[in-house]
């Protein structure tokens, strides 16, 4: 049995330590284990958010998103209203990167999406009532009049560009911080 970790291992876990720190976490919070010759990352529920960073004061054009993966701040243009929902982003040439729009319902439910009018392509993030996120549609198509559901239960939607999602490294087992969301209910309030 080797003891200690070999070259390769020892590059990937300052690769995911380097991650980590720009992401606001320590090393620590990850919960790595060493187990003879290797690593084990030890998985969080998403109930613990022990993981997340401490954030500014919560305000509406700004919405956090985390995850065992690491956080990140977006930009965002609230669609709270049934006028704003309907518009969204159609007619647009373009969305700035670390930015989107929020689409708010009243009550949680099933939306569907679709690319009528959209000019750019889009990922879509769906959240419940709690921030989980629940599905993400990567890629959706610039006039494509298809519609994208989001699944039941479903609160909250955000648009950014396509690929956005991946760039910014936001994966499963996410919550999102927004005031939008009621304080009692959210996952990781304001």
């Amino acid at each position: 049995m080797r003891s200690g970790l070999s070259e390769e291992r020892k590059q990937k876990l300052k690769r995911i330590a380097k991650r980590i720190a720009i992401g606001g976490l320590v090393v620590a919070s990850l919960g790595v284990v060493l187990f003879g010759t290797g690593a084990t990352i030890i998985r969080h529920r998403l109930s613990d958010l022990s993981i997340l960073g401490p954030m500014p004061d919560c305000r509406p054009n700004v919405l956090h998103i985390g995850g065992t993966w690491g956080q990140v701040e977006l930009q965002v243009e609230l669609a709270d209203t049934p006028e704003e929902r309907a518009q969204g982003l159609m007619f647009r040439t373009g969305l700035s990167a670390s930015s989107g729009m929020l689409f708010v319902y009243e009550e949680p439910g099933s939306p569907a999406f679709w690319m009528k009018n959209t000019l750019i392509p889009l990922d879509m993030l769906f959240f419940d009532v709690r921030g989980d996120l629940r599905h993400v549609h990567f890629g959706a198509v610039p006039h494509d009049e298809t519609p994208i559901p989001g699944g039941d239960g479903i609160q909250f939607v955000l648009e950014v560009a396509a690929g956005e999602a991946a760039r910014l490294g936001i994966g499963s087992r996410s919550t999102m911080r927004h005031p939008s969301i009621a304080p009692g209910t959210a996952r990781w309030g304001c």
